[in-house]
């Protein structure tokens, strides 16, 4: 089903309208006169768009339609007019001398490239071949010099540019296409077959390689290979290599072609050579991506604004989706085809994480409800440019999962990315291990102020919050769901102890400023585990805080307020309700990081957004409807909590 779709998708975009000749990125032109003299060597890089907002943005060579090659093995081979410096003119880019080319294997493989050019040149009679064949001869004897350009990479490709024709390559010269055509035509007439195609369904002759990917993860730069039955385990009923899923070189080029698109950013529009194609992927580590696309026709789908909701960028949303962000369905529904397929590469070969089929209309619904889930308070404060963007982007949630080390580089595992996608896609119960390390990851970075650090503190507390959310909703779990933000009604014991926390956290702050270790730094990890051996010692230097606190005019008023929050939590832990609980599970650990963050935020609001959340809890406690509170601190209003 994989190849099929990608087959049709290649088809509808008309990605192979001409199967003979594929883009590719070019890098240089090498222009020549009718005389066959050098004339320059011209590089064609530009900043694509989606490099503009970076701070370092990367050129990239531009795409030029050159004959379709099948990939090179291990052993020489020589593309038609366009080819690395090393097959061009027998010239190694590469500066470190242990890693360079022979001399003698630079000779040979210009050698091929040349033979190539003259087996073209001889048929078509073309003089543009013709003036490319002299000028590789001069420069094989000698008589014309070749420089590379400075920043000529090792793998960026050469093509010819005859100097009559501007800028149009040998290659698309009208003998040129017509030669290299005829050689593909022999190629398939003498591959007559029997076999059936498993995409087509046509007879074929199986290919005994598909092309290669550019752009997996993970992958090698030269590109990883599609479909691999290279071992016995790989093999039965006498079945070699592909043998074992016969697809013909018409649907091995299509899917492959169609799958490079997706993979690639900007791949050039066959229908306007002038602009490229949406892009239809999302990069989720360092080695796996997720590719989707649908069987919609309509010129605005979900698939435009896809990377955008999940990247949370709102510049690249159309207005009708935006809604998603909020949890809500788009008004229009549609009932399309949605793929989405995830990738990682590895070894040279790329491995399908996942598969995922439905429809455009479940998509948006289910991204609605990803959404609703993951929307939780932040205590970051917003960028220095605008506010927070609508929701907390995908890489960030991913980054936020992975240990230091590893956030700029491998960040989650790749089968746990996704199925974190897969079940946003479809609607089901996130992976227990993103609870697990969302966990692991806040109580680490609990105390930091770094805004990064709060940054992902930010996003692990949204996929807890999600994670306990739809185990709730789908295995009807004890505790209740936890909204976005404080709720001061949860009775959950992981939920309340994690807001006491918070509260004990503010009282030492106010009593002795900024230390080096704070009681979160110090305790917060314990105290989500086993509360009962942390909190009754907490709770008395709390106290010592609060009347230390006191002396400061300023700060009465605020730790007063504190005082009866503290105890109108302690109070849920009565010794005569068994006191504090001696151990919390992982769904508990879960809340109470939930209670801090939320109690945390809650604490720092600002006069608007008290108002705000008061006018929206009229039911909530005395303790926390602190704009109705009118009483002046005492000591004797302040009661001390049974512990």
């Amino acid at each position: 089903m994989i190849l099929q779709a990608l087959y049709e998708l290649a088809e509808r975009e008309d990605l192979m309208a001409d199967p003979d000749f594929e883009p590719k990125p070019v890098a240089w032109l090498v222009r020549v006169s009718e005389e066959g003299k050098l004339l320059g060597i011209e590089g064609t890089h530009y900043i694509p768009d989606e490099e503009r907002e970076k701070k370092k943005p990367k050129q990239v060579a531009k795409p030029f339609s050159v004959p379709r090659e099948s990939g090179r093995t291990s052993g020489d081979r020589a593309f038609l007019l366009f080819d690395k410096a090393e097959y061009v003119f027998g010239i190694d880019p590469e500066s470190d001398p242990d890693k360079r080319r022979s001399e003698e294997k630079l000779t040979a493989r210009a050698r091929l490239f040349r033979e190539n050019v003259a087996d073209c040149a001889g048929p078509t009679q073309d003089e543009a071949v013709k003036a490319v064949l002299a000028f590789l001869e001069d420069v094989a004897k000698g008589a014309q010099s070749v420089a590379l350009p400075e920043d000529c990479k090792s793998n960026d490709l050469f093509a010819f540019v005859y100097a009559p024709d501007s800028d149009q390559l040998v290659t698309d010269r009208d003998k040129v296409r017509a030669y290299w055509k005829s050689l593909r035509q022999q190629q398939g007439d003498a591959q007559a077959s029997d076999t059936t195609c498993l995409v087509t369904g046509k007879t074929c002759l199986p290919v005994d390689k598909h092309p290669a990917l550019k752009r997996v993860p993970g992958g090698t730069s030269s590109g990883v290979a599609m479909v691999s039955c290279n071992t016995n385990a790989f093999e039965s009923y006498g079945l070699k290599r592909n043998d074992n899923a016969p697809v013909s070189r018409e649907a091995a080029e299509a899917c492959a072609t169609a799958l490079n698109r997706l993979l690639d950013p900007s791949y050039p529009d066959p229908r306007q050579p002038d602009r490229t194609l949406p892009r239809r992927n999302i990069r989720l580590s360092a080695d796996t991506v997720v590719c989707y696309w649908s069987s919609s026709e309509e010129p605005e789908t979900l698939t435009d604004s896809l990377a955008g909701l999940l990247e949370c960028k709102p510049d690249n949303v159309k207005e009708l989706y935006r809604s998603i962000w909020r949890g809500k369905m788009p008004p229009d529904t549609d009932r399309s085809a949605f793929y989405a397929l995830t990738l990682s590469g590895t070894q040279g070969r790329a491995i399908v994480r996942d598969w995922f089929e439905s429809t455009i209309a479940d998509v948006e619904r289910n991204l609605a409800a990803h959404f609703a889930d993951l929307n939780i308070v932040r205590n970051a404060p917003p960028p220095r440019k605008g506010g927070h963007p609508p929701q907390i982007p995908m890489p960030v949630l991913a980054e936020a999962l992975a240990g230091p080390a590893k956030r700029r580089s491998k960040a989650i595992p790749a089968p746990l990315a996704a199925q974190f996608v897969k079940a946003a896609f479809a609607g089901t119960s996130y992976p227990l291990a993103v609870l697990q390390r969302a966990i692991g990851r806040y109580r680490v970075e609990a105390g930091s102020d770094e805004w990064t650090a709060k940054q992902w503190n930010d996003a692990r507390a949204a996929m807890i919050k999600a994670v306990l959310n739809r185990r709730k909703r789908f295995q009807n779990t004890q505790y209740e769901e936890v909204k976005p933000d404080m709720d001061p009604t949860t009775k959950s014991d992981g939920y309340a102890l994690g807001n006491l926390m918070a509260v004990l956290e503010r009282i030492q702050q106010e009593a002795i400023g900024d230390v080096n270790a704070s009681i979160i730094d110090r305790y917060f990890s314990g105290a989500s585990a086993c509360p009962k051996a942390v909190f009754v010692r907490l709770l008395k230097n709390a106290r010592h805080h609060a009347r230390k606190a006191k002396d400061d005019p300023q700060a009465g008023g605020m730790v007063f307020r504190l005082e009866r929050l503290m105890d109108e939590l302690a109070d849920r832990f009565d010794p005569k309700q068994n006191g504090f609980p001696a151990h919390l599970d992982l769904e508990q650990q879960g809340l109470f990081v939930l209670g801090y963050h939320q109690m945390r935020k809650w604490l720092w609001m600002t006069k608007d957004e008290r108002t705000e959340w008061e006018a929206a809890h009229p039911d909530a406690p005395r303790a926390y409807l602190w704009g109705k509170a009118k009483e002046q601190p005492t000591e004797t209003t302040a009661t001390a909590a049974s512990v």
